[in-house]
């Protein structure tokens, strides 16, 4: 008898154990679909985001400056062309969501100095800031979305 109803105690609890491990499954992947859930509609905001950056470029002399002008995406930014900007050079562009802020004066110096820097500031403060010198220098600022940390 002792025999008997040790098996039916013990066929119980493993029962009891498969409902409860079933129920708190359930509710484990209930708890991971709702942050799962925030997430993307956190990503999604952050996608649609808008912000300013103001790109600035000095030095001696700089023959192209290329840069992200938005329009574009992270995986295709749209990049614009100045040729033989006066320099210092600002320029304030609107990017979205993750779209990376880049501007990349170039300079081929006949008589050697070519001297360059770049800041790209989000609201007064340096994301990136990059200077170069030397026959042929390409001194680029890329900074990450400001609104993705």
């Amino acid at each position: 008898m002792n025999r008997i109803r040790r098996s039916l105690m013990s066929a119980l609890v493993a029962g009891g154990l498969v409902l409860g491990l079933s129920v708190c499954s359930e509710a484990a992947d209930d708890a991971a679909k709702q942050v799962e859930d925030e997430l993307v509609e956190e990503v999604d905001k952050q996608l649609d985001e808008e912000y300013e950056v103001t790109y600035e470029v000095t030095g001696e002399k700089v023959d192209s400056i290329d840069f992200n002008a938005g329009g574009g995406d992270a995986a295709d930014p749209k990049l614009e062309t100045v040729d033989n900007p006066t320099l210092p050079w600002k320029k304030t562009v609107k990017l979205r969501g993750i779209e990376a802020p880049v501007v990349i004066p170039v300079t081929v110096g006949i008589n050697g100095s070519g001297d360059l820097s770049c800041k790209i500031l989000y609201k007064g403060e340096a994301l990136a800031e990059e200077s170069g010198a030397g026959t042929v220098s390409v001194t680029g600022c890329v900074a990450v979305s400001p609104i993705v940390g």
